[in-house]
Order: structure tokens, then sequence, then C-alpha cells
């Protein structure tokens, strides 16, 4: 018997070591991946997208004369250079509607999404003179693509120029005249969404997320989802309103005189990862085939059944079927379908194997449903984040009451001892 155990005990410690190369081997696919992945995914549907406010200013043009010295003689000549004064933004009005459009690429599924973006941005003219104004709207991404993009005045569209991360246009504006600039774009990115107050700095957000201390004087945000599972990141506002709509939310910022280094950022709901899954799953198998091998064992124990460690062997390999097949079957088809194949692999394996070494009915009640708990059911926890730990703890506790009901009348000393000859099954 002892001399069993330990054969059993080495062939578990064979299996462990097996699933944890299994699992590094998933984990190391996935990570090297990743970021290849996401810049393939970028480059041919979008990267995160961070708007930044329009810039407007009004521009005058001044000359001013330039002494030069050319071959020894000193020229003067006439130059006009350009100046600007910013103005600030009276008042905004911006919606972006976001539907979440998932894609895959290996072992990966990344939170693409598009966006509908919509901006009604009051200002005036603060001189009593005649002004041109320039008008710049910073693009959210370079590695983005852009349908539809208009700007306009009080809804007369402008001629636009196209520069390396913004697209201007210009402007005149009485003394003392007001307008509403209308910006408008469908596009489409992944992963977060944010909006920045003030303008990014040339164009391009700081690591942090936002371009310093901003302010904004009577702004309005409403962004609608089709989808529920978002996240507001760190260093960002939380709305001030929100409410639920058929398939999604529909959330409000409203600020009279706003001045905050935050900006308003969505972080888009995450869809179940088959690589870390799988990962995690075959680092949790050692779990599960010990659970198996102790029920089993006692089992067999209570009815008189020899198993040999090689038998166990066999089983230890079935149950790693589950797992190889799980890892390399999440490539080409959905999880859950690659999780229910492998499922019913391994459960046939084990079946099919014991009813010829015992009789079917060891095989399909007690070592069946044995595997189709600690195996199955234990490693579908995982689909659950946050309950895997309290699904393998409930387990644990009722099997540990099963088993000790189960033996409470046994003699383990009989049991261990060799001299004892043990023929049939032992009363439970």
């Amino acid at each position: 018997m002892f001399r069993r155990i330990v054969a059993i005990a080495a062939i578990f410690f064979g299996a462990s070591l097996a699933w944890a190369i299994l699992g590094s081997t998933i984990f190391l696919r996935t990570d090297s991946a990743g970021s290849s992945l996401s810049g393939r995914v970028a480059s041919t549907w979008g990267a995160a997208q961070e708007q930044a406010a329009p810039e407007v200013q009004y521009v005058w043009t001044e000359s001013q004369t330039v002494t030069a010295e050319e071959n020894g003689k000193k020229t003067t000549r006439e130059e006009k250079k350009e100046h600007s004064h910013e103005v600030s933004l009276d008042s905004s009005r911006v919606e972006a509607q976001l539907h979440v459009d998932y894609r895959q690429k290996g072992l990966l599924w990344f939170s693409t999404y598009t966006v509908a973006f919509h901006g009604e941005h009051a200002f005036h003219n603060p001189t009593s003179a005649e002004q041109i104004f320039v008008f710049r709207l910073p693009l959210p991404a370079e590695q983005a693509v852009y349908d539809g993009l208009s700007v306009s005045l009080d809804g007369k569209p402008l001629s636009l120029t196209f520069g390396g991360s913004d697209v201007s246009a210009r402007a005149v504006l009485p003394g003392g005249g007001r307008g509403v600039l209308t910006t408008a774009y469908h596009s489409q990115g992944q992963k977060s969404w944010r909006y920045h107050f003030g303008q990014s700095r040339g164009g391009v957000a700081s690591a942090s997320g936002n371009a310093g201390i901003s302010q904004a004087n009577d702004f309005h945000m409403t962004i609608k989802t089709d989808f529920s599972g978002f996240d507001f990141p760190d260093n960002s506002l939380s709305p001030t309103e929100k409410r639920k709509t058929g398939d999604g939310w529909q959330l409000h910022w409203d600020y009279q005189n706003l001045v905050s280094g935050y900006d308003i950022a969505l972080t888009m709901p995450e869809k179940l990862q088959p690589g870390p899954l799988a990962g995690e799953i075959s680092y949790f198998a050692p779990v599960s085939l010990l659970f198996f091998f102790f029920i089993v064992f006692v089992l067999s124990e209570l009815r008189g059944i020899e198993l040999h460690p090689m038998n166990y062997f066999f089983l230890a390999g079935a149950f790693f079927a589950f797992h190889l097949l799980l890892a390399y079957l999440a490539d080409h088809i959905s999880i859950h379908a690659a999780f229910v194949i492998s499922s019913l692999v391994s459960i046939v394996l084990v079946v099919s194997y014991l009813r010829l070494v015992v009789d079917l009915r060891f095989a399909a009640v007690e070592a069946g449903l044995t595997q189709l708990l600690y195996l199955v059911l234990f490693s579908y926890a995982f689909f659950f984040e946050g309950f895997t730990g309290l699904t393998v703890t409930i387990g644990t506790i009722l099997t540990l009451f099963v088993v000790m009901q189960m033996t409470g009348r046994i003699r383990w000393e009989e049991k261990f001892s060799p001299s004892i000859q043990r023929k049939g099954a032992l009363p439970a």
C-alpha cells in the first residue's frame, strides 16, 4: 500500500511539472505576441484615442524692417510676421457615441470600438475690430481613420488644412461678434477613449493621460454607450450623472466653471482572454488532479478495487489532454466551444479507459462524475472572475465532508498493514 501511494504521488508531481511547463508556455506565447498583435490591430483598426478641445485664436500681421549685411553691404527689407492671441471658449456641448466591436488576434481579444464625435464650442471676438480667426482641431490619434470629418462656423462648413496631427481652418469674425464652432467625425480605436479639456501638448497627450491644469466654462458632455462593463481609469473624472439605457449607459459631465488636471476617460470592457485563461487553468490543474486521485483512491479502497500506479498514470494523461487541447484549440474557435470539446475528450478518455480496467459503472459514475466536478466545473469557475477561489473552497469543504462520512468506519491500521489480506469490498 505504501509503495503504491508513493508511486501515485510521483505520478502526480510529474504531471504537475508538465502543467507548469504548459502554463508557462501559454503565458509566454501570449506575452510575446501581445505587443506585436496590439500594433497589428492598431495598424488595421486604430489606436487608443485622446481628443482635445479645439484651439481658437485670432491672428494679425505686422510689418517690420529687417537690416541684413550681404557682400559687405547693408540692406533693409520689410518682413511680415503673423502674431496670434488665444481665445477661451465660452461654452462647450460635446457628445460621443461609443460602440464596442471586439477583434481577436491569436489568443487575445482586443477591445476595439467605433466613435461618433460631435462638439459645439461657443466663443466671441474679444476685440472691437474685425479679426481673422484660426481654428485648430487636434486629431485624437495618428493611427486612425476619420470619416465625415468637418469643421464649421455657425453652420457654414470651413475649408480644412491638414497637418501632421491636426486640422485647421480660418474664418473672419466682426468686432465683438460671437460664433459657434462645430466639429464632427466618425472614427475607431481600441482600449480607451479620452477627452482633454485643454489642448494636448503638440497634439499628443502626456503619459499620464492629461495635459496639465485646464479650465472649462459652461461645459456639458454626454457619452452614450451600447454596452456595460466599462471603467473610469485613474486620473479621470467620474460622471456627474449617469442613466441606464436599453443596452448601455448615458453618461453626463456638467460643469459651470471647472479647473482641473483630470480628464474625461472611458476604458472599454474587456472580453474573456483565451490565452491568460488557459494559462491560469493549466496552473490550477494539479489541484483538480489531486482531488480526482484522492476520490478515486478512496472509492477504489471502499470497493476493494486494486488500481495499479500505471492506471493512475494514464488517468493523469487524460487530464493533461484537456489542458493541452484547450490551449491550442482556443487559437481557432471560441474559448467556450474549446472548453466544451476539451472536456468531452478528456471525460471520454477516462470513462472508456476505466471501463476496461474496472467496469462501466465505476468508470461512468464514480470516476466520470468525479472528473466532471473537479476538472470541468472547477476549471469553468475561472470564467467567473472573482469567484474561482470561493468555488474551490466550497468544493474542498464538501469533498472533505463526504469523504469523512464515507471513511469514518475504516480501520486505517488494517489498510496499511501488509500482514492483512483484504478480500472483497469493505463495509462503509
